[in-house]
């Protein structure tokens, strides 16, 4: 099913539209609609218990929304037949708060997991690629380490190596710099801009970190746990300097603006 008025959003990546997010009687937000353009860095913002991650997990196909309707490419993805949202899903790269790396694996063997279950590359051809997505993050000679014999920031980024593994279009990133020193986050700032301007990924993030929303962020939408809905969208440094809603004011000075 194609998208409503999308000859509108010619460059729209993805469409929410008109979502609904419960569990039970219990609804998480209501009336979501935004659109996310190709090669946006696009920010999931608001405070704790809104449903940020919730969000994430309903866009990525895990959750089946109570209400309304997620596009890729124009395409309704819960309106489509199974085989149809897998190959919607295989063009996604997920990378979760933690890495979610195995830790009984090498780099090298987490990475080739997404290559082994869903081409039919040869062994040499899939370590060709390990080794180039690990140097697209700056692990290169790190095939064989483990999880734990690599710090927080490393397994942040070897998990992005393999969220890389099929060239995804687009990249999912829920708080990616949970648990980083500064040092570290900026660093990975920087290294998802990198990445978007090399491959002209679509970039999807829940976050609360300022600092990130501010330096990568160019498209964002703001949820409200109390109203139950977004009460913003847009730029992140526009919202800032332009919003009059005291909530998302507060939220983008934290308290002291």
């Amino acid at each position: 099913m194609k998208a409503p008025g999308s000859q509108n959003n010619n460059e729209a990546h993805i469409i929410v539209k008109d979502l609904t997010m419960a569990f039970g009687s219990f609804v998480v937000q209501r009336d979501l609609n935004f659109a996310i353009n190709r090669g946006d860095i696009f920010i999931i913002m608001g405070g704790s218990g809104c449903g940020k991650s919730t969000l994430l997990r309903h866009m990525i196909g895990l959750i089946k929304p109570a209400k309304g309707q997620i596009f890729y490419d124009n395409v309704s993805f819960w309106e489509v037949a199974p085989d149809r949202r897998d190959q919607i899903v295989r063009n996604v790269g997920i990378l979760y708060q933690s890495g979610a790396l195995f830790s009984s694996m090498t780099l090298a063997e987490n990475i080739a997991l997404p290559l082994q279950e869903y081409t039919d590359l040869k062994t040499d051809q899939i370590r060709e690629i390990i080794a180039l997505k690990l140097a697209l993050v700056g692990l290169a000679g790190f095939d064989d380490y483990y999880p734990s014999e690599i710090s927080g920031g490393m397994r942040k980024r070897a998990g992005l190596a393999r969220a890389m593994a099929l060239d995804p279009d687009i990249l999912f990133f829920d708080e990616p710099s949970a648990g980083l020193d500064p040092i570290s986050a900026r660093l990975l700032d920087d290294l998802i801009l990198e990445l978007r301007e090399s491959l002209g990924s679509t970039v999807v993030i829940v976050t609360h970190e300022l600092a990130s929303i501010f330096a990568i962020g160019n498209n964002s939408v703001f949820l409200d746990p109390e109203e139950k809905t977004m009460i913003a969208q847009g730029d992140p440094n526009k919202l800032l300097a332009e919003s009059k809603n005291p909530t998302v004011h507060k939220f983008l000075t934290r308290g002291e603006g």
